[in-house]
């Protein structure tokens, strides 16, 4: 085997080294990820080890390969200039993903599992990787964040351009409303009240959760709130009165809670003969019938 080697030009004998270096650090990866999924069942503790033993593996197969075909070189040094310098000119759009990965990599505006909007896209992030990472959609033609069943593919170079809105990180509550109308013959002071105790009935437990999170957070974050209780904001609108019901809830579970209160609420009005929900309508005025004494029409002038 030896002398059959040795009879190989210098090129043959790069090509079967660059050969046994890949199987070398393939069979090393492969045993070290089963070792891992022995370990342990925690599916974020294998994604995690996973990734890092792979990318582990690619750097230590580029670098022995780069020492097999540029030992002629002299230098590692040379062969990692040349090969920065051709990916500079070459590959802007994939080194702008290298170094989005990094950077996702070390400032950490999110991680797999937070959920997130980034430009126009929102979802899960579901995996990371050297130049995109992926997510779940919600949204688009799927009411109140709930998922799509799609995977969006998002270069890691959006880091840069983009803003980036984490739902979960630190603080997984957001603020909610609620838009209810009602007619202007209806009886506003009671559906506020009655609103109201809808809102505290359901985000109660939430509130009292988010103001231990907003402590924890406040440890990285300048977040902060006056309370978390929810209230009902009064306006009028040209066809009735709105009454607003706004609330906290955990970010992933905004539809549930929307749909529980809603729930709530047409059963309240249900009871009530004196609220009405408005809707557009067409109404003819008779002023001089409807009209106030002072204000109405005289028929005979």
């Amino acid at each position: 085997m030896r002398d059959a080697v040795a009879q190989l030009g210098p090129a043959e004998r790069r090509l079967v080294g660059t050969a046994v270096i890949l199987l070398g650090v393939l069979l090393i990866r492969w045993i070290m990820v089963a070792i891992v999924r022995r370990r342990t069942d925690d599916a974020r503790v294998r994604y995690a080890w996973r990734k890092g033993i792979t990318y582990t593996a690619g750097i230590l197969a580029v670098f022995l390969i780069g020492r097999v075909w540029f030992e002629g070189l002299g230098s590692i040094a040379t062969f990692l200039g040349l090969i920065g310098a051709g990916i500079a000119v070459a590959l802007k759009d994939p080194l702008a993903n290298l170094a989005g990965w990094l950077f996702i990599l070390w400032r950490r505006p999110f991680r797999v599992g937070d959920r997130i909007q980034m430009g126009n896209v929102a979802g899960d992030v579901i995996d990371t990787r050297l130049f995109q990472f992926t997510m779940l959609e919600i949204g688009n033609w799927v009411d109140a964040d709930q998922s799509s069943g799609r995977l969006l593919h998002v270069p890691n170079g959006r880091v840069f351009t983009e803003a980036t809105a984490n739902y979960t990180m630190g603080f997984p509550f957001i603020w909610n409303e609620i838009r209810v109308v009602i007619t202007f013959e209806s009886d506003w002071e009671a559906a506020r009240a009655i609103l109201l105790e809808i809102g505290l009935r359901h985000s109660s437990e939430a509130a009292s959760a988010a103001e231990g999170h907003m402590r924890t957070a406040n440890r990285k974050y300048l977040i902060h709130y006056s309370t978390f209780q929810s209230a009902v904001y009064t306006d009028v609108l040209n066809n009735g009165v709105r009454l607003t019901i706004r609330h906290v809830c955990h970010a992933r579970e905004r539809r549930g809670t929307t749909q529980r209160m809603w729930e709530d609420i047409l059963r309240a009005f249900r009871a009530r003969d004196d609220i009405n929900f408005a809707y557009p309508t067409t109404r003819f005025y008779d002023n001089e019938r409807e009209g106030r004494p002072d204000a109405r029409a005289n028929p005979g002038s």
